[in-house]
C-alpha cells in the first residue's frame, strides 16, 4: 500500500512538471484527471522488459498494459513510436537505430529543401506575414525576417505544376505561424521561441512533403504533443508523419467538402442504429449533420480535454486500434492516399497472432472493416452521446444547446469508461446493422 501511495505522488509531480501550466492560466484550462497507477500504467520497468536480448517487443503484453492504464509520462514517446506504427516491434535495438538514422537524414534532406526556398525556416524563427502575392509576386517586407535568395524569380514562375506547389507552400507558412503562437499558449513550453520554431519547422516541412492536403487547421494540435515529447525535431516530424496517415482524410477539403463529414455522416449512421429517438431529435435540431463533433473528430478531443488528458486518451485509442502490420504497410505505401488497405482477416490468425491487434482492430477484422470513417473516435463521439441522451432530448433545443451539453460531459470525461462504453456501441451497432 505504501509503495503504491509513493508512486503516485512521485508520478503526479513528474506530469505536471513536464506539462507545467503557466500560472496566470491555470483557471483557465481544463483540470486534468489522469494520474499514474502501479499494476496499471504502463511504467519504465514494464516496459524495459518487454523487450527480448536484441529489442524484439513483446507488444501483447504492451498493448494489454496500456489498455488497463495508459502511458507514464517518462516513456510516452518511445511507446507512441510503435502505437502509431514508426517501428516494427518485430525488429531489433539495431534495425531500429539504423532507421531512425535514415529517417533523420531524409527530414534534414527536406528541410534543407525549404530552406533553400524559405531561409528561415531552420533559423529559430517563424513567418507570420506574407512573403508572397496570390500570385507568386515576392513581397519584400523586413518584418518577414526572410530571404528569398538569388533564384527567387525561378520559384515564382507559373508555367509549371511544380511552380504553383511552391507558391501554395509558401502562402501557408504565415497561417501556420499564426496557429502555431495560438498553440497551446497555456504551456510554459511554448515560452519559449525556439520550442514555437521546433513546431512551425515540422508543419512547414509536412505541408510541403505532404502537397496533396498541406496544411490545414488543426494539424497543429496534433503535431504539439510530438514536440513537446520528443527532443529531436526529425524524431518528432515522423511521429506526427505517422499520426497524419491515421486522420489525414479528415483534413482533406474541397470547394464542396470537408474530410471529416464522412465520419460525421458515420456518427449520424450509428446513432440512427442505436439510439433512433436521439437521431430524430438531432434532425430536428441540425437537420442531423452532427456539425458540433466536427472539432473533436478533427484534433481528437484535444480542445475538450485538458493536456495530459488528451494525452491520455489517445495511446488508449492507438492502444485499441493497434494492428502488428501498420509498421511494414506504411513503408511499402507509395503514398500517403494508399494506406489503410490491410487484408488481415480473423480467420487466418492464430489466437498468439490475435493479441498482438488492440480491441478494437480485432473486431474489425473480424466483419472486414478497414474504412476510416468507422474510426475509434466516431464510436466515442457516440458514446460521450449516450451518456446524456435523456439530458439531450430533454433540455438541447438547438445546436448551441448540444454544444454546451456535450462540453459539460467532456470536461469530466473518464477516457478509460468512454472508450469502453464505444466498443460497447460498436458491438450494438454492428448487430444492429447485420439485422437491417
Amino acid at each position: 500500500m505504501c509503495t503504491r501511495f509513493i508512486m503516485r505522488n512521485s508520478t503526479a509531480v513528474e506530469v505536471d512538471s513536464r506539462f507545467a501550466i503557466r500560472p496566470e492560466c491555470q483557471g483557465d484550462v481544463p483540470k486534468t484527471h489522469f494520474k499514474p497507477r502501479a499494476r496499471k500504467t504502463l511504467s519504465e520497468r514494464r516496459w524495459k522488459v518487454a523487450f527480448s536480448h536484441d529489442g524484439h517487443l513483446d507488444i501483447a503484453g504492451v498493448l494489454r498494459r496500456i489498455q488497463k492504464g495508459g502511458v507514464h509520462p517518462s516513456i510516452k514517446a518511445v511507446v507512441w513510436e510503435f502505437l502509431l506504427g514508426c517501428f516494427d516491434p518485430n525488429s531489433t535495438f539495431d534495425e531500429r537505430n539504423e532507421l531512425r538514422q535514415r529517417r533523420r537524414e531524409q527530414y534534414e534532406a527536406w528541410k534543407a529543401e525549404c530552406q533553400k526556398m524559405v531561409p528561415i525556416i531552420g533559423s529559430g524563427k517563424l513567418l507570420t506575414a506574407p512573403i508572397i502575392t496570390d500570385d507568386g509576386q515576392s513581397i519584400n517586407d523586413p518584418s518577414t525576417n526572410s530571404d528569398l535568395g538569388d533564384n527567387s524569380e525561378a520559384l515564382f514562375n507559373n508555367d509549371t505544376g511544380l511552380d504553383k506547389k511552391v507558391i501554395q507552400w509558401k502562402l501557408n507558412l504565415p497561417q501556420i505561424g499564426l496557429d502555431v503562437i495560438r498553440t497551446d499558449r497555456a504551456l510554459i513550453f511554448y515560452e519559449s521561441d525556439m520550442n514555437q520554431a521546433k513546431l512551425w519547422n515540422i508543419l512547414a516541412v509536412y505541408a510541403w512533403v505532404d502537397n496533396s492536403i498541406g496544411y490545414v487547421q488543426g494539424m497543429n494540435d496534433i503535431c504539439s504533443p510530438m514536440v513537446i515529447l520528443m527532443e529531436n525535431e526529425a524524431d518528432a516530424f515522423w511521429c506526427f508523419e505517422r499520426a497524419m496517415r491515421k486522420l489525414r482524410e479528415n483534413f482533406r477539403s474541397s470547394a464542396n467538402s470537408i474530410g471529416v463529414q464522412s465520419q460525421l455522416s458515420t456518427l449520424a449512421g450509428i446513432i440512427r442504429a442505436i439510439d433512433p429517438k436521439l437521431h430524430e431529435h438531432m434532425e430536428e435540431l441540425d437537420g442531423g449533420q452532427y456539425l458540433f463533433a466536427l472539432r473533436m473528430l478533427m484534433v481528437l478531443f484535444r480542445r475538450e480535454l485538458s493536456f495530459v488528458d488528451s494525452l491520455y486518451l489517445w495511446e488508449l485509442m492507438w492502444a485499441m486500434e493497434y494492428n502488428p502490420n501498420t509498421f511494414s504497410r506504411y513503408e511499402v505505401s507509395r503514398s500517403r492516399s494508399d494506406v489503410g488497405t490491410d487484408k488481415d482477416v480473423a480467420s487466418g490468425i492464430d489466437n498468439k497472432q490475435l493479441k498482438q491487434y488492440g480491441k478494437f482492430e480485432r473486431k474489425n477484422m473480424k466483419i472486414g472493416q478497414v474504412d476510416q470513417k468507422s474510426a475509434l473516435a466516431v464510436f466515442l463521439v457516440a458514446s460521450v452521446l449516450e451518456m446524456k441522451n435523456k439530458r439531450l432530448l430533454r433540455e438541447a433545443k438547438g445546436p448551441e444547446d448540444v454544444v454546451k451539453i456535450v462540453g459539460d460531459i467532456t470536461a469530466s470525461l473518464d477516457a478509460k469508461k468512454a472508450l469502453n462504453d464505444a466498443l460497447k456501441i460498436q458491438k450494438k451497432y454492428l448487430r444492429k446493422a447485420k439485422q437491417l
